[in-house]
C-alpha cells in the first residue's frame, strides 16, 4: 500500500486532530514521525510529522480537509 501525505505539521496534537478528523470520516490515516515528536514532548522541531493516507483516497482526504469542521 503506497500512503501519500496530504498535510504537515510540527505539532503532534495539530496532526493527531488531522487524523482523528480523517478516522471519522473512514479515512485510513497514518502520522509519520509521530514517535519523534513523541520524544520531543509534542513538538517535532527536527523533522515535519506528515498526515499520510493511502493513494486511492488521497483526493477525498484532500477534499474532506479543505472543508471547514463544522
Amino acid at each position: 500500500m503506497s500512503l501519500v501525505t496530504i498535510a504537515t505539521s510540527f505539532f503532534l496534537a495539530e496532526a493527531e486532530l488531522v487524523r482523528s478528523r480523517l478516522e471519522a470520516a473512514d479515512f485510513h490515516p497514518f502520522i509519520a514521525n509521530e514517535m519523534a515528536a513523541g520524544w520531543l514532548g509534542g513538538i517535532s522541531t527536527a523533522t515535519l510529522l506528515r498526515i499520510q493516507v493511502p493513494a486511492a483516497e488521497v483526493a477525498a482526504a484532500r477534499e474532506f480537509l479543505a472543508d471547514p469542521a463544522e
